[in-house]
């Protein structure tokens, strides 16, 4: 099918053929809805058990403006006991940190069953399933989990779930209180003097000079996870 073709069949229709159909933009619509909104994703790993080598599944929510994650406990069977255990627990997460839920946005999985929409609905969540094929549509938590793997899972031989269950908690206390990230002005997640701390306009007069010995390195998962910070005087 040619572009004309497209363009022809869009006005045909009543549809305008720029960029910006309808009343906004995907990205408008994200920024709207930032505070309210999370997403929510599996991914899974070949771990070693007792009984040879099997998949193991873990469910993530993340929140889309403040990038904070909720990671569920590993299982080799979410089934809709499971998946329903973790939707109390996920609205424990997000009482607990006194944010707000307002979408629940998930693929097209089988795993989200009508049991899993009806609890999300029941605790006043509105679930939201995205087209077929397109993980953009949640590329949030989609890149949490390309760096989890990436950053963390790819370097080990997990043995087990509670093993599973260490790595994935490692890696969220560091992803949320040590690393980075560009979405937030690479400001830390978790991060007390970022609302004390105003951003100057204007440029510094001098540079300081700060001494390698003035500086800590943390480190966690034997040193795959680093972390620097400059010493308290």
């Amino acid at each position: 099918m040619t572009r004309n073709t497209v363009k022809n069949i869009l006005k045909r229709n009543g549809f305008d053929i720029g960029p910006k159909r309808g009343p906004g933009t995907w990205d408008e619509f994200i920024k709207r809805h930032a505070a309210t909104m999370w997403q929510c994703d599996f991914f899974s790993k070949k771990i070693v058990s007792k009984t040879g080598l099997r998949d193991i599944f873990v469910l993530v929510f993340l929140h889309v403006q403040s990038r904070q994650v909720y990671i569920s406990p590993s299982t080799y069977k979410p089934d809709e006991s499971w998946m329903i255990q973790q939707a109390d627990a996920f609205k424990r997460f997000v009482k607990d940190q006194k944010l707000k839920c307002k979408i629940v946005m998930h693929d097209n999985d089988g795993k989200y069953s009508k049991p899993f929409i009806s609890k999300l609905k029941s605790l006043k969540m509105k679930p939201q399933r995205t087209a077929i094929r397109s993980p953009n549509t949640v590329a949030f938590v989609e890149r949490f989990i390309q760096s989890i793997g990436q950053e963390c899972l790819d370097h080990f031989i997990v043995f087990g779930h509670q093993h599973m269950d260490v790595l994935c908690s490692q890696y969220r206390d560091h992803y949320h209180a040590e690393r980075p990230h560009q979405g937030l002005d690479n400001e830390l997640i978790e991060n007390p003097d970022s609302k004390k701390r105003k951003k100057s306009t204007k440029p510094p007069n001098q540079f300081e000079t700060i001494r390698l010995s003035d500086i800590s390195c943390h480190e966690r998962l034997g040193g795959l996870l680093k972390s620097y910070s400059r010493k308290a005087a």
